[in-house]
């Protein structure tokens, strides 16, 4: 999560403090030691996203690698961070729009230039990351709505990991693993006596742990949610956005 006591706030009554937005203000002060934590821990949020974007662009794996580590880099140079407000809108749609304005501004200039010599500047892995290009679907979608989906993805997934490590630190991690397939969809009931029997539990009590399983997937997807958004009012259609966006 994006504050050390973020995970304290998940379990209470939890303000809606903690944003990217205030992310970025960490960014912006400087001398701030925890400035390029701050900027890290967004880089790894939206990278993938971003990169997916720029491979549907048209460009090749090292390209759009190199691209994305250029933009994280030109945002900073350029002190794009200290001029966004937050009402403007979305976290992520605000980066969307940067992308695009500095891959327009790329076409004319000398890339090796621009990228500062191919010295990478902020730590992401793009080892796999063409790998895992390779299984996105080969259909005409969009590069917007791609990174749309890529953006809900990684969102669900940083969920998931959450709820897993709670389990984990109640020393549950083997009943987790074996209840995480039914989040998503219908109870199939042959499977999850499969599962019952595997965690030597009654088909009622795994039906009770699977409830309270979702209802705190609901909440910890909430709460990451509100870091995403600049105002309360916006989590409800947001969170419809993100499955909206998988449906398509």
């Amino acid at each position: 999560m994006s504050d050390g006591n973020e995970a304290e706030k998940l379990g209470g009554n939890r303000q809606f403090a903690t944003t990217h937005w205030s992310i970025v203000r960490a960014v912006n002060h400087e001398n701030s030691g925890a400035a390029s934590n701050a900027l890290q821990e967004l880089c790894q949020i939206y990278w993938y996203p971003l990169y997916t974007y720029v491979r549907r662009q048209g460009y090749d794996a090292d390209s759009a690698a190199d691209l994305t580590q250029a933009f994280f880099a030109d945002l900073l140079q350029r002190e794009d961070l200290k001029k966004v407000d937050p009402e403007l809108g979305k976290f992520r749609s605000f980066l969307l729009t940067a992308l695009k304005h500095f891959l327009i501004n790329q076409w004319d200039k000398a890339k090796t230039r621009k990228r500062g010599g191919g010295k990478p500047v902020l730590s992401l892995d793009f080892r796999a990351a063409d790998d895992r290009y390779r299984l996105e679907p080969s259909h005409n979608q969009t590069p917007d709505l791609i990174y749309q989906r890529q953006w809900a993805r990684t969102l669900l997934s940083r969920v998931q990991m959450d709820l897993r490590a709670e389990f984990a630190k109640r020393g549950k991690a083997h009943r987790f693993d074996k209840l995480q397939h039914f989040l998503a969809g219908k109870n199939d009931e042959e499977t999850l006596a499969m599962a019952a029997n595997e965690l030597e539990m009654t088909e009622v009590a795994v039906k009770v742990a699977l409830h309270r399983m979702r209802q705190r997937f609901g909440e910890i997807l909430r709460a990451e949610i509100e870091q995403t958004v600049s105002t309360p009012e916006e989590v409800d259609a947001e969170i419809q956005q993100l499955f909206d966006v998988l449906r398509k």
